[in-house]
């Protein structure tokens, strides 16, 4: 981790974007499905998007002065849809240190193999944390099943990563694809913090309809954080906004979703919200280069 921390000059950038996905692998296989991509271009209004690969991805935000965590879903056992490698994802962010950020995915109900491949990843590869969908992948987070895999992260210092609330992928398409949203309601992960107090935790997105349950984990739990991705910021709700501002101050992070939202879209909506300039910087880099380890933390003495 030391030695990726080195390749980001954190002072030079505007911004480090916590939420992008790694939507096609270099042979061409897709993360989703084609009936799950269609379904959720129509819900971004993002039909024709490209799926750009790591190498673009490294471009679009190296242009701009930012950097970006980039994962995948494995969501193998509930889809039956092969992944994208971890291995390769980590690689190519390997070959662009200097703005790419890589998180792995692995399917918790790989069970203790799981567990195994994350040491491995995050040994051999240099991987910074993980991101989990628990509506894609089927499951609840506080699961025991997948408390194995937690341990790993947790001992090895890097970031858990929760989707929360509803989902773009499988909106539409009949009967959700069988997707279902009550995995994702960000309590379920209140247990988690609870039991891996040093984990570090992000839930993704405004937890539409459980925001208010997001808001109450994050302020009680301190390793608990909050990614503002998959919305535009004109759409958040006053309550977030208002945390945003204060309690949470600390422990809020830009996000965007690209590709399906992109930077430029969220930070041009974002500088019209009433966010306060001494937390601005905080929510676009700050937060995350803590939380990342690219920035010591604060000096705990008065």
């Amino acid at each position: 981790m030391t030695d990726r921390a080195a390749h980001l000059d954190v002072e030079a950038l505007t911004a480090i974007d916590v939420h992008t996905h790694a939507e096609v692998s270099r042979d061409g296989h897709g993360a989703l499905s084609p009936e799950l991509f269609a379904a959720s271009e129509d819900y971004f209004k993002a039909h024709g998007h490209r799926r750009p690969t790591i190498e673009e991805i490294a471009a679009h935000y190296r242009e701009r002065s930012m950097a970006a965590v980039v994962f995948t879903v494995d969501a193998e056992h509930a889809t039956g849809h092969r992944r994208i490698s971890n291995e390769e994802i980590a690689e190519s962010c390997a070959a662009h240190p200097d703005v790419l950020i890589p998180f792995a995915s692995v399917d918790p109900w790989k069970g203790r193999a799981a567990a195994r491949e994350a040491r491995r990843l995050v040994a051999e590869h240099g991987v910074r944390g993980f991101k989990f969908h628990p509506s894609i992948q089927g499951f609840f987070p506080d699961d025991r099943m997948a408390y194995p895999l937690y341990e790993v992260i947790e001992e090895t210092g890097t970031i858990a990563l929760f989707h929360t609330g509803q989902t773009g992928i499988g909106a539409g398409v009949p009967g959700g694809a069988g997707i279902r949203l009550k995995y994702s309601n960000p309590l379920h992960v209140d247990d988690v913090a609870a039991d891996f107090p040093r984990l570090k935790i992000i839930l993704a997105h405004p937890s539409f309809p459980w925001q208010d349950e997001a808001l109450a984990v994050a302020t009680h739990k301190p390793g608990v954080h909050i990614d503002l991705s998959g919305w535009s910021p004109k759409y958040f709700p006053d309550s977030l906004v208002r945390y945003a501002n204060s309690l949470l101050k600390d422990k809020v992070l830009f996000g965007s979703d690209y590709p399906v939202l992109t930077p430029d879209r969220w930070l041009a909506d974002f500088a019209g919200l009433p966010i306060r300039d001494e937390v601005r910087p905080k929510i676009l880099k700050e937060n995350a280069a803590r939380l990342l380890g690219l920035t010591p933390p604060p000096d705990p003495s008065p």
